[in-house]
């Protein structure tokens, strides 16, 4: 009986041992002239829950690419990409299954309404725990190009693949499956691979599992590749390869990552340091092949290192590609060995990432400067960015959120985040965080206990609570801090020495906490740039007094080392001598913030922003930096060479930032400039203003905006001898609100503003509604409404010039671009700015002085070419309504800053067959420096 039983128990435990773990067998056949997979595939799943499971789920990647409506389609078109949406057929990538088996019995499954790229499958039979499950797959890939996430087929016909085949989802009480979204976050339980890949004869197949055999063939080449508690793995396939594998011992790195022509020994021994630096601070990797590639590097840059031409050559091309190798090698160890949620928890991988490019750094180029080889050119060398060390990057990249509140918590979903968060200010506050908080517990415990927590959890399923709790016992310290407010909201860390009282021994020092947080702070005293002495100042709930010794010191200083993320350093020390805290300093150009200073740039500027005055050359002289202030100023006097006169600007503008409210944020100031407004003469503009600016609190990721402004509008023109109609009122003030509605997304767009004027003879009240849809078709569709009505009118009916417009505003609030505001013929008459009536046809009436209702659409015809059609209805006292309608067509250049327009037919006729029709066209252009890049902002924030 006793040998039964023992014979059971060693039957049993082989069982365990042999399904234990999930397997995928896949045999696929690349079908490289159509573009496509043919894939056989076996995936053994194992039930490691305690939960009886009657559905499993899988991922299928391959078809977030299988429509424009698929979430993946969505995200890019929520970053104003429309690649995906205008593409080919042909270009998009879908994945067809054709049959789920188990036991040669066709199993039920489809595709999740709103998650296309995820497969439920209903099991024929529960699968209880310690059980495996065996699905038998048959289905089709059709690779899309890799313009679109960088995976794919690229123009010169190579493949690079991730995410190319089925895995199963996993399953910890839930199942834990979302779609692709362009974020290289899928989440897996690892697998045992087993691959038999088919690829024709010219190409080489590179991939991180092992090459157990490579058999020829008459057709191409059969290539056998296995991996042991695999995560998932990337594929490529090129007719030129560009891969070197370098070995070092157990472990060989395979590498395309662009090298700047560096010598094959300077890479050997770069690759053998990045690998002895992995394999001390992580332990030994557990595959054989660590596979780094230029596509890694493109999606994952570190930024700063990419934004100059190759011509310049800001650091030496060594330490470049050095620091390249090195970012990808960390992320791609941690992933492959980290089992956590990378969608729910990428701060853990991106935070100790971080942490060793800035520790890596630290160790070996100590002396790296921010601006690298420029810092040592005269002229560059006097900025503070010269003084500002490599590392110091990461914590300006962070500020551009933290300091315009858009900043978002390291604890939330990936997905949730804006692009410039996901892709760098998370990603280095959470490697910022881990040095604060390696700063406060000291003695090396947070970067031990990182190692040892890598080292024990390596392959083994994990989360953030795990590391959480593992780094809490190895420490006596309270650090709960860093993971409520540092992790979980968006508090910001702002502290001030308020008050000094020192004595021939003693200091006592009174520290603000100007945030509502449980965040420490460093307090240094300092003594002619050396270190005194250094305490940790704990639970400043707002004003902690304390007394320290005195200790010859002359200053002291809170963050002096900078390790925390603090958004404003300005006042966070004191001159014990009794000096002005801050000097004034005066800079050519701006520059990084230097807190020791009270700092004004000055900036020579040339600029076109009319035809009166043609170029100007000027100076403006200001106090913004680099990160944005709460108080900026700007005095701008500029010379104009047509004019030859002295013309330019003034602003001074306050800004308060709202966390956790749909308030976004309030500002206010006044702002004042002196321009030409025709030949010979000259208009002065004085604005106060007070702008409420609201966002979606809840979902930064939205583009609802709205937007509330007050302002008074006091304008005063040099009088125009020759034009009386414009010179009855030659000085005249305007109250102004309005209410601006937005949401601005590529595929669908609204907009719309209500606006109420008040001057001395006139008041008035408009509406404008704007809508835009790009179809699956690719077909746009653009409609806007207009409409507005005087409610007092005692202005000189004969001059219209502060009447509604049919084409041409007369922009009397100077608020528009106009090259030629006062032009009545020629080329700059026919700049086209699309406000109130927004005809582009000159009727014959051409203004409304009682009420005006217009509506514009314009449809696609081909690409960019649109036809645009304008009907509206003017009226004016005394004189009946008129309905005005035009028609032609629309060039979208750049749709909002470049088009062109065609008059076609309208009240006047058939135009195009009309005298002087050169002399209708419309366009319209946008040159404006801020405006061009918000372009670039949209895609970002």
């Amino acid at each position: 009986m006793k040998f039964r039983l023992f014979i059971c128990f060693i039957l049993s435990s082989l069982y365990f041992s042999a399904f234990s773990q999930n397997k995928i067998d896949l045999k696929a056949n690349f079908n490289l002239q159509e573009k496509q997979i043919q894939i056989s595939q076996t995936i053994t799943y194992y039930n490691t829950s305690q939960t009886v499971l009657d559905t499993i789920y899988l991922n299928n990647w391959a078809n977030s690419f299988s429509s424009k409506k698929t979430p993946l389609a969505k995200r890019i078109a929520e970053e104003y990409k429309n690649d995906f949406h205008l593409a080919k057929n042909e270009d998009r990538g879908y994945s067809v299954i054709t049959s789920i088996k188990e036991n040669n019995s066709d199993v039920f499954f489809q595709e999740l309404k709103n998650h296309p790229d995820v497969v439920k499958v209903a099991l024929n039979a529960p699968l209880k725990p310690n059980e495996a499950y065996q699905l038998k797959l048959e289905y089709v890939v059709q690779v899309p190009h890799s313009k679109f996430t960088s995976y794919g087929v690229t123009n010169e016909g190579d493949y690079n693949l991730k995410y190319w085949y089925i895995t199963p989802a996993v399953y910890d009480t839930d199942w834990q499956y979302y779609s692709n979204k362009n974020l290289d976050d899928l989440f897996v339980p690892k697998s045992d691979l087993n691959f038999t890949i088919e690829i024709p004869k010219g190409y080489t197949l590179i991939s991180e599992l092992d090459t157990e055999n490579i058999a020829e063939t008459s057709s191409g080449q059969t290539i056998n590749l296995e991996g042991k508690n695999r995560i998932n793995t990337k594929l490529y396939l090129t007719q030129k390869s560009t891969f070197n594998t370098i070995q070092d011992g157990n472990l060989a790195l395979v590498s395309n990552i662009a090298d700047k022509n560096l010598e094959v020994i300077e890479k050997v021994l770069i690759t053998e340091k990045i690998t002895k630096y992995l394999t001390n601070k992580f332990g030994v990797y557990p595959h054989k092949r660590l596979l780094i590639s230029q596509t890694d590097y493109n999606k994952d840059p570190l930024y700063g290192l990419n934004f100059l031409p190759n011509f310049l050559r800001a650091y030496p091309n060594s330490f470049e590609y050095e620091i390249k190798l090195l970012k990808i090698a960390i992320r791609n160890y941690l992933e492959n060995t980290l089992l956590i949620n990378p969608r729910k928890e990428q701060w853990l991988l991106d935070g100790i990432q971080t942490y060793y490019l800035i520790t890596y750094v630290e160790e070996h180029y100590p002396n790296m400067k921010f601006l690298g080889n420029f810092a040592d050119i005269w002229g560059i060398r006097t900025f503070h960015a010269a003084d500002m060390h490599f590392n110091d990057k990461y914590n300006i990249a962070f500020m551009l959120m933290a300091r315009t509140n858009r900043d978002q918590p390291l604890s939330m979903q990936k997905d949730s985040l804006l692009k410039f968060n996901s892709n760098i200010a998370n990603k280095y506050k959470a490697g910022l965080g881990l040095k604060y908080l390696d700063d406060f517990v000291n003695s090396n415990i947070v970067e031990n206990s990182i190692e040892d927590f890598i080292k024990q959890n390596k392959l083994q399923p994990t989360t953030a609570k795990n590391f959480e709790v593992f780094i809490k016992s190895k420490t006596n310290k309270n650090i709960d801090w860093f993971f409520t407010d540092y992790l979980t909201t968006r508090k910001k860390l702002d502290f001030k020495i308020k008050k000094v009282v020192k004595t021939d021994d003693s200091i006592t020092v009174s520290i603000k906490n100007k945030r509502n947080n449980t965040m420490p702070v460093s307090l240094y005293s300092v003594k002619n740039d050396t270190i005194v002495s250094k305490i940790w100042v704990e639970n400043i709930d707002d004003v902690k007094t304390l007394t320290i010794p005195r200790n010859e010191a002359n200053k002291l200083v809170l963050n002096y080392n900078n390790k925390i993320p603090e958004v404003n350093v300005r006042d966070n020390w004191k001159s014990l001598k009794g000096l002005s805290n801050k000097p004034l300093q005066f800079r050519l150009f701006q520059d990084v913030e230097d807190p020791y200073y009270s700092q004004v740039f000055f900036m020579p500027i040339v600029e076109f922003d009319n035809i009166y005055d043609g170029f100007t050359l000027g100076l403006k002289a200001y106090n913004k930096t680099v990160l944005r202030k709460l108080f900026n100023y700007k005095i701008q006097p500029q010379y104009a060479f047509k004019s030859q006169s002295l013309t330019g600007s003034i602003s001074l503008l306050k800004t308060h930032y709202f966390q956790n409210s749909n308030l976004y944020y309030l500002n206010y100031g006044i702002g004042s400039s002196y321009t030409s407004y025709a030949e010979d003469l000259f208009a002065r503009k004085i604005t106060p203003s007070i702008v409420f600016g609201f966002r979606e609190n809840n979902d930064f990721r939205s583009n609802k905006r709205k937007l509330l402004q007050f302002r008074y509008i006091d304008i005063h023109r040099d009088k125009d001898e020759n034009n009386a109609f414009t010179s009855t009122e030659p000085n005249y003030s305007v109250f102004n609100a309005r209410f601006i509605h937005s949401n601005d997304n590529l595929l669908n767009f609204n907009k719309w503003y209500a606006d109420f004027q008040l001057g001395a003879k006139f008041s008035k009240l408009s509406f404008n509604y704007e809508y835009r849809k790009l179809f699956e078709s690719n077909r746009q569709l653009n409609i806007r409404f207009f409409a507005g009505t005087f409610l007092k009118n005692n202005t000189n009916l004969a001059s219209n010039y502060f009447s509604f417009a049919l084409d041409r505003p007369t922009d009397y609030l100077f608020d528009y671009s106009y090259l030629g505001r006062s032009e009545q013929s020629g080329i700059f008459s026919q700049q086209y700015i699309d406000a109130e009536g927004g005809f582009k046809s000159k009727l014959n009436t051409p203004f409304a002085n009682q009420w005006i209702t217009t509506f514009n659409t314009s449809t696609t015809i081909w690409n960019y070419i649109l036809a645009y059609g304008d009907i509206g209805v003017v009226k004016s006292k005394y004189n009946t309504s008129k309905f005005v309608y035009d028609s032609g067509i629309r060039v979208n250049l750049v749709t909002d800053y470049f088009e062109i327009y065609f008059p076609v037919y309208s009240n006047l006729g058939w135009e195009v067959s009309q005298a002087h029709y050169a002399e209708k066209i419309r366009f319209k252009i946008t040159l404006a420096p801020q405006a061009l890049l918000g372009l670039f902002r949209r895609r970002w924030f």
